[in-house]
């Protein structure tokens, strides 16, 4: 394991799903894996950033993501749609950048997580 309880190649997969959406600008990770005291089975939460993200996107992520057959359950959700004010505040306080897009960084970027 590395950070936040994912393999690098786990992380690797995920962000190249990521890499086929010029619509996402950053991708955040919170939850339990962000603040380190995730369990064996914990989900990993993640909400998409960017201007043109929208349900039809979030949804072929979601199968697509699915479709890697990775042994976690991954949450997405859209940043800009979250209307509880406490989440917000968790993913502010809490959140690592999980991936960057690729129009707006350098690939070698999207590595792994950073601060927000």
């Amino acid at each position: 394991m590395t950070c936040f309880g994912l393999t690098t190649v786990v992380i690797k997969q995920i962000q190249q799903v990521f890499e086929q959406y010029p619509e996402i600008d950053k991708v955040i990770l919170y939850g339990s894996r962000a603040k380190g005291n995730y369990r064996n089975g914990s989900d990993v939460d993640l909400t998409l950033q960017g201007a043109k993200i929208n349900l039809d996107i979030l949804n072929r992520l979601s199968t697509e993501l699915d479709d890697l057959l990775l042994p976690y359950t991954i949450d997405l959700s859209i940043y800009n749609h979250i209307d509880n004010k406490d989440l917000i505040q968790h993913i502010e306080k809490v959140g690592r950048v999980f991936y960057r897009g690729t129009l707006k960084e350098s690939s070698s970027s999207n590595v792994l997580v950073g601060d927000l």
